[in-house]
């Protein structure tokens, strides 16, 4: 096994010496804190082992009792870390997961599903050393259901190691878990348990392109759709694992830091576990997910003693690099090849309703505007559950039966966002794309952002619809108002995108290999023609094709597409190429992304809010829900409900349906 790790043995080592260095940067008032860390994040942890035995022989002391007393806080949490051996120190952080009044699911795990056999192996024999206690048995008695029966299966240790690969079992399994999930009504959640527990990893990693061949989708999103709660993300972390262990760990210590506070018992628990192990490849990892490097994650998001020992640990920032290590190029083609094979089951949360009576509905919805005050519950729960084709139906029922023109009752009766939100329901998508268009021209400003967002992810015929209902409503042709509001290339992207005229149809290798060749060609070219020939291929190739092209891209050039994009253009024109990319990469992501930028930090950006949760409602809004928890760790329900309020709120809430 290649060392990716940051830290290694020491050379020239000394523990007596060591062991009186600490020694006296401990004794008298205060300690230097310096000398502590910098000479334990400089030794391996065999090296500490042999450290904390010279003290005892030189001192008679405990080394670890006097850190414990000089050192305090999150600082002191991590040098006393560091100098447990790994099976102990994998051993207590189940202790502490364990014991007390809760769980703490999230530690178990990212422990157990990481582990290979003989860490899980030590690490038992750690526990019953440490505790005099069955790590099972305590596992066991915290842990219900499919979750325990899973955790027991990994605490075993003994999955398949033997690196031997069987073509009709890697067939016969992947018909299995076909048949145990997406098959069938209801799960069979001990097939997935069997397989996932105890094949090796390359026969899973064969398992998995196989399933996707059969199901048409991803293992990830059939558990997803299949499974729920601590088992989902014990099996969806377990994949991961199998995946890739460094691109597990990156999410992990992203989510760690992402958003308000620190999760800082995960944050210590990753980079002392992994720092003799694979540190390398998850600093590579995470910068090729989330364009930032680890180590200025780490230093924005910690101070002191406590954020040194950890920029020690991580032991360089990948932001003054460009190229991938091997590995993170390979993590980076296998997840184009993954998108390229995924054909993902797009799922509303809005269906058209049972039993629909328009012109019921219409008198309701008078009944409720009527004399004093307004019924806004009869409103929202008319509105928010029929489809967009049911309220046009209402829309003419309303003005046959009544005479009168709903929008227009609806614009006097209601205000504020909630009238801006029932507005936009009651529009076609067409009329609701075009006003959003308008809305983000309109003014002094231009909102670049929704301009790009509308344009990038709405198919050639949605395109068309819209741009028709605009010069309807506005007697202007988009392009005109897009020509009058932008400038420069961003102009011209925007007046391509608008067209609707993309091509539609699968992938052609040939062609995708040239365009890759092209594009990185254009890499070295001037930032004018490098830009005009990113828009001649990203704004014109169907998303299969461009899946292709930039999965070719990493082999041309060994970068990946999005990094050079952040790197190389700006403004305007670099948000609107990269929101192609993550489109074509996975669009529910890139609208949860959307949608947590929307609701993050101070005030909401409700404009963006109520176009997202409205013209996605019927198209794919249940799987922006589930890539929103996944990314951000907290469901759109939760954001939502913290984030709004009122009637407003109730609506948007319908709208989302359903709390993951």
């Amino acid at each position: 096994m290649v060392f990716r790790g940051t830290i290694s043995d020491a050379p020239d080592f000394d523990p007596s010496v060591d062991a009186e260095t600490l020694y006296n940067a401990m004794k008298g008032i205060g300690s230097d804190k310096e000398t502590i860390l910098d000479l334990i994040t400089s030794r391996s942890n065999a090296q500490r082992q042999e450290v904390i035995s010279a003290y005892k022989c030189s001192f008679g002391q405990d080394l670890i009792e006097d850190l414990k007393y000089e050192l305090t806080g999150k600082f002191e949490r991590l040098i006393v870390c560091l100098m447990r051996t790994p099976p102990y120190h994998d051993a207590k952080e189940i202790h502490d997961a364990v014991k007390g009044a809760g769980t703490n699911e999230r530690c178990l795990i990212e422990v157990l599903a990481s582990r290979n056999n003989k860490q899980m192996q030590d690490m038992v024999a750690a526990y019953k050393d440490a505790y005099g206690r069955d790590i099972e048995e305590d596992v066991i008695a915290d842990t219900s259901g499919h979750f325990k029966k899973m955790l027991v299966v990994l605490l075993q240790g003994t999955r398949d190691e033997s690196g031997v690969v069987d073509a009709d079992l890697v067939e016969q399994d992947a018909q299995d878990l076909y048949a145990a999930g997406e098959e069938k009504w209801g799960t069979d959640e001990a097939t997935f348990i069997m397989i996932l527990g105890n094949r090796s990893v390359t026969h899973l990693r064969m398992v998995f392109d196989e399933y996707e061949k059969i199901a048409e989708m991803s293992i990830e999103d059939s558990i997803k759709n299949e499974l729920s709660g601590d088992f989902e993300r014990l099996m969806l972390a377990v994949v991961q694992c199998i995946r890739s262990v460094p691109m597990f760990f990156a999410k992990c210590l992203y989510k760690s830091m992402k958003g308000l506070g620190t999760a800082d018992n995960t944050l210590i628990r990753i980079m002392i576990s992994r720092s003799e192990i694979d540190m390398l490849d998850i600093r590579e990892c995470f910068r090729l997910r989330y364009e930032k490097s680890l180590y200025n994650m780490i230093k924005d998001d910690t101070s002191g003693d406590y954020k040194r020992t950890l920029l020690n640990l991580c032991g360089g920032d990948d932001d003054l690099a460009g190229e991938f290590f091997p590995e993170a190029a390979q993590i980076a083609y296998k997840m184009w090849e993954l998108s390229a094979m995924t054909k993902v089951q797009l799922r509303p949360t809005v269906r058209p309703a049972p039993d629909f009576d328009p012109a019921a509905d219409a008198q309701a919805l008078r009944k409720a505007m009527k004399g004093f005050g307004t019924d806004e519950d009869a409103i929202i729960d008319i509105v928010a559950q029929r489809s967009n084709a049911q309220r046009q139906e209402i829309r003419q029922a309303f003005k046959s039966l009544l005479g009168r023109d709903l929008m227009k009752d609806l614009k006097s009766e209601l205000s504020k966002n909630l009238e801006r939100l029932i507005i936009g329901l009651m529009l076609t998508p067409a009329e609701f794309d075009a006003k959003m268009m308008k809305k983000a021209m309109e003014g002094a400003g231009t909102d670049e952002h929704a301009l790009i967002e509308i344009l990038v992810t709405r198919k050639n015929e949605e395109i068309q619809a819209m741009n028709a209902a605009y010069r309807e409503g506005y007697k202007k042709s988009l392009e005109d108002a897009i020509h009058s509001d932008t400038s420069g290339h961003f102009c011209r992207i925007l007046v391509s995108l608008v067209q609707g005229a993309r091509e539609e149809g699968p992938a052609d290798v040939e062609r995708a290999c040239a365009d890759a060749q092209e594009l990185a060609d254009a890499c070295n070219a001037e930032s004018d023609d490098m830009e005009m020939k990113f828009m001649s291929i990203l704004c014109t190739r169907s998303f299969p094709h461009l899946r292709r092209v930039f999965q070719e891209f990493v082999k041309c050039t060994n970068k990946d597409i999005e990094q050079i994009i952040k790197k190389e253009m700006s403004g305007d024109v670099k948000n609107a190429f990269y929101a192609i990319v993550r489109s074509v990469k996975n669009q529910p992501s890139y609208f949860a992304d959307r949608l947590y930028k929307a609701m993050k930090g101070l005030g909401t950006d409700d404009r963006a809010l109520i176009r997202i949760m409205v013209s996605r409602s019927e198209v794919d809004l249940f799987n922006i829900r589930k890539e929103f928890k996944e990314t951000h760790d907290v469901s759109l329900h939760e954001f939502i409900q913290g984030d709004t309020s009122g009637d407003y709120r109730k609506t948007l809430l319908i709208l989302c349906g359903g709390e993951d």
